[in-house]
C-alpha cells in the first residue's frame, strides 16, 4: 500500500469514528471532548494527505520529464540509425582470413577460374577521419572540402590499396594481360623503404576509382597526413603514398 493509500485509509477510520462519536455526543458530554481531540487529529491528517498530494504530482512531473527524455533519446537512436554515413568503419576480416571484395575494374583483371580458393590475404585500410580530427585541421589547409568529402576520399584510397594489393596476394599466371602488367609496375615501384608498407600512386588512385589525381586531391592528401592516416615516400622519381 502506498503512503497516499494508507493516510487516506486513515482518514476514513477516522471519519467513521467521528461519526460514532457524534451519535453518542448528544447524550454524553464527556463524548463532546473526545469528538474535539479527533477533529484536531483529523484537521493534521488532511494537512499531511495534502502534502503528500503534492508529494505525488512533483513525482508525475518528474516521470513525465523523464519519459519526454526517453522519446527523444529512442528518436535520435533512430535517426542515426536511419542515417549512418556510409564512410563508417565497417568490422574487419580477422588477420589471418577476411577476403576483401574484388572492385569493378579488380574483377574485370583477374580470372576468377584460375584464383585458388585457399587465397587470402588480409588488407590493411585507413581508418576514416573522426570529427574532432577533422576540426582539428587549420582552415587554411582544409579550403571548401567538407568531412563527408574527406572521408570519401579515405574510402576511394582504400578501395585502391584493396584492389592493387588484391592483385599482388596473386601469382602473375592466375591474372589477365593487363593485370599482370599492373603486377609488374607495382613489384617495380616497390622499394627497400616501402617493405611492409601498404602504398599507393597517383597512377593507382585514377586506375581504380573515379577520383582525379588533381590540386583538390593534393590538399586531401595534405589533411590525410596532418590525421597521420599517411605518409610520403620519394624515389625514382614516383611519389608513394603509405599508409600508417
Amino acid at each position: 500500500m502506498s503512503e497516499l493509500e494508507e493516510i487516506s485509509q486513515h482518514i476514513n477510520d477516522r471519519i467513521a469514528s467521528m461519526h460514532r462519536m457524534l451519535d453518542l455526543s448528544v447524550v454524553e458530554l464527556p463524548q463532546r471532548k473526545k469528538l474535539g481531540q479527533e477533529f484536531a487529529t483529523l484537521e493534521k491528517l488532511l494537512e499531511e494527505f495534502e502534502k503528500c498530494v503534492g508529494r505525488q504530482k512533483e513525482r508525475l512531473e518528474q516521470l513525465k520529464e523523464v519519459e519526454e527524455s526517453l522519446q527523444k533519446d529512442v528518436e535520435d537512436v533512430q535517426h542515426i540509425k536511419e542515417n549512418i554515413p556510409a564512410h563508417m568503419p565497417r568490422k574487419k576480416g580477422p588477420a589471418n582470413g577476411g577476403e576483401p571484395v574484388p572492385t569493378q575494374k579488380e574483377a574485370a583483371g583477374v580470372q576468377p577460374e584460375n584464383v585458388k580458393k585457399t587465397n587470402k590475404s588480409f588488407i590493411r585500410e585507413m581508418e576514416v577521419i573522426t570529427v574532432p580530427e577533422f576540426e582539428s585541421i587549420p582552415p587554411y589547409m582544409k579550403g571548401r572540402v567538407s568531412y563527408h568529402q574527406l572521408n570519401a576520399a579515405v574510402q576511394g584510397i582504400n578501395t585502391a590499396v584493396t584492389a592493387k594489393y588484391k592483385i599482388l596476394h596473386q601469382s602473375a599466371k592466375t591474372l589477365s594481360n593487363h593485370a599482370r602488367k599492373l603486377h609488374q609496375r607495382f613489384k617495380a615501384q616497390e622499394t627497400k623503404d616501402t617493405k611492409g608498407q601498404y602504398f599507393v600512386v597517383e597512377d593507382d588512385i585514377r586506375e581504380f576509382t573515379q577520383m582525379k589525381a588533381d590540386k583538390r586531391f593534393q590538399g586531401i592528401l595534405n589533411m590525410l597526413r596532418h590525421c597521420h592516416r599517411l605518409r610520403e615516400l620519394r624515389g625514382g622519381g614516383v611519389t608513394r603514398y603509405a599508409l600508417l
